[in-house]
């Protein structure tokens, strides 16, 4: 039966959310079960379109993307794919009508991850972003506000300052794997080999300013996906202040985490807030 098939490669959705980032994974869990399956397949799908550009040394990078994305379309128009990533994200591209526009611009972004190492100017970090980030984040809100247009267009740039958000954070937490693995640096006009004081600010405000107008969206969320998306807020917020109060030669030294213990903190501290509708 199909049914089955279609149980099992959500189900690889979830364990591929699970092993790479328990604290996203968390926060699916605080979805609305109806909505968590999609969220997984998404996660699934741009996941492992990152993990090609990033981890896959020793193997030719571009054509494991372009033979993931030539596949990813012949199963948008079969309606199924072997591949069953690919055939849990098809469908949740066709139940919430995702725009091909925004997969599109997803995939630029990850195409260039594998010759651009630097970004020199402002314009060509927030395409990047967009592609990697910011659509994800509007990905999501189609799910999130399932069929609801004049929501979407509402909370669309919320969403995407969300996005821009977490990837910033990622950018800054991940520093020391860019600089010396992948050879990349994203800030333009910041030599990251030799973060210092001042320029460390300058992104930090740039991420907080991203949150704020990110936070205006979250609580017009609808309740099924409110409790999720706050808690990943939260996770990043506190791993943004985190890293705010780590001298720069430490974040250029180590990846910057959250514990165990402080993540359930954290989940207990987002409960709470919307249980007795803090935000």
């Amino acid at each position: 039966m199909k049914s089955i098939f279609d149980e099992v490669s959500i189900s690889c959705c979830r364990k591929v959310t699970a092993s790479y980032s328990t604290s996203f994974s968390l926060a699916v869990n605080m979805l609305s079960p109806s909505i968590r399956s999609a969220i997984h397949s998404i996660y699934g799908f741009v996941r492992l379109a990152d993990e090609i550009v990033d981890s896959f040394h020793g193997w030719d990078k571009e054509a494991l993307l372009l033979k993931f994305e030539n596949d990813y379309y012949e199963a948008q128009k079969l309606q199924i794919s072997l591949n069953p990533i690919l055939n849990a994200f098809q469908q949740t591209v066709r139940e919430y009508d995702i725009d091909r526009s925004l997969i599109d611009s997803f995939l630029k972004s990850m195409r260039m991850d594998l010759f651009k190492n630097e970004y020199k100017t402002k314009a060509e970090y927030e395409s990047y972003i967009y592609g990697s980030a910011d659509v994800v984040g509007l990905m999501c809100l189609k799910v999130f506000v399932n069929g609801d247009e004049a929501k979407f267009e509402k909370l669309k740039a919320s969403a995407m300052r969300l996005g821009s958000a977490f990837q910033k954070v990622n950018f800054l937490r991940d520093l020391k794997n860019d600089m010396e693995i992948l050879n990349r640096n994203y800030f333009p006009h910041i030599d990251v080999r030799n973060l210092d004081k001042s320029a460390k600010r300058r992104i930090i405000n740039e991420i907080e300013e991203d949150f704020a107008e990110a936070y205006k969206g979250i609580v017009q969320l609808p309740a099924s996906s409110k409790f999720g998306v706050y808690t990943a807020y939260i996770y990043y917020s506190k791993l943004l202040q985190k890293m705010k109060e780590t001298p720069s030669t430490r974040i250029l030294q180590m990846r910057i985490q959250i514990n165990n213990f402080m993540k359930i903190g954290l989940l207990v501290k987002s409960y709470v807030n919307i249980k007795f509708n803090l935000l």
